[in-house]
């Protein structure tokens, strides 16, 4: 048995028709296949992201989407590993070849000096369990629309040229938490990349609003109305400072609408606080966990896993 890059070609005709009923969402077999494409030729995608298989033999028996990220711990960076669309065929499930291939890629991680493997469970947390992943904070928040500042400002819809205040925000923000993953200017490329595709929900309209000052971004927010819902679902804000910071409740107001409330994956420590008293819940699906494989990556765990801690990751940061 042995672990390898999968050609894009063959990851095509092997295995994204087998996956498509899990993971393709809204989108048709071929605009799937397009924008996993599109993912993989990308500048982030090119440098960062592969398909994995392992073999018994010359038989594909099971596969993973890998990828590369830096996580920024106190003024230490640590390599990351992401492990996405875990996948065995069926006629192959119960022979243990998933453990033995995601054991096969944190070995190999380690060798290349990774620090931590990362995933995002939606089924069976416990499989990951006992292959050394330990889950962390993962819930979703709930408010009500109209419990949000009524406070007057205004509020354009986000353009191209809003994306370079949109990163000093996110990269002041960023700042201020015990840790979080880094967005270089490929990452960012990447994440905007999937906003076009729309492959992150069933279902919503994108709604990004940002409010400036002057020629600078203050403050923004991404996400999407989905009135099947009566719910504005959230991905992500951030602010220029803290003054800025009061304006992301009324922009989240005018995103709304008229729509009740406000839903998403809780925001990181110290950026929630900001929208002021919501409803906590555990999520059921994209449950975050990882590993460590380094001496820093256990430091990291311990922190980011202590009782008290707060959620760690924008949706964003989703694989």
């Amino acid at each position: 048995m042995r672990l390898g890059d999968i050609p894009f070609s063959d990851y095509v005709r092997e295995v994204l028709p087998r996956t498509a009923e899990l993971w393709a969402g809204r989108r048709d077999f071929a605009s799937y296949v397009a924008q996993t494409q599109e993912i993989a030729r990308c500048g982030y995608g090119r440098r960062n992201f592969t398909t994995v298989g392992f073999y018994d033999g010359d038989t594909l028996v099971a596969s993973i989407k890998r990828y590369a990220r830096t996580l920024q711990f106190g003024v230490q960076r640590l390599r990351a590993v992401g492990i996405g669309a875990v996948f065995t065929p069926p006629q192959f499930r119960g022979r243990g070849y998933a453990s033995a291939m995601l054991a096969s890629v944190m070995d190999e991680a380690r060798l290349q000096g990774c620090d931590l493997a990362y995933l995002f469970s939606d089924i069976r947390p416990e499989f990951y369990r006992e292959l050394g992943f330990v889950v962390l904070p993962s819930r979703a928040i709930s408010t009500r629309s109209d419990g949000l500042s009524k406070s007057r400002v205004e509020v354009r819809l986000l353009e191209e040229s809003d994306w370079s205040g949109i990163r000093r925000c996110y990269d002041l923000g960023d700042r201020v938490r015990a840790w979080g993953f880094v967005r270089t200017p490929l990452v960012w490329d990447w994440i905007r990349l999937r906003m076009r595709h729309g492959s992150e929900h069933p279902v919503g309209v994108q709604t990004n609003l940002v409010v400036r000052r002057g020629r600078a971004t203050a403050a923004y927010v991404l996400g999407l109305r989905a009135p099947e819902h009566d719910a504005y679902i959230l991905d992500e804000y951030g602010f220029a400072d803290t003054e800025a910071a009061l304006l992301v409740a009324p922009l989240l107001r005018a995103a709304a609408g008229d729509l009740r409330r406000i839903t998403g994956w809780a925001p990181p420590e110290g950026a929630r606080d900001i929208l002021g008293k919501t409803s906590l819940r555990k999520r059921k699906d994209a449950i975050f966990m990882a590993a460590p494989l380094s001496r820093a990556g256990q430091k990291w765990l311990t922190v980011a896993s202590a009782p008290r801690a707060g959620d760690g990751v924008w949706s964003f940061d989703h694989i």
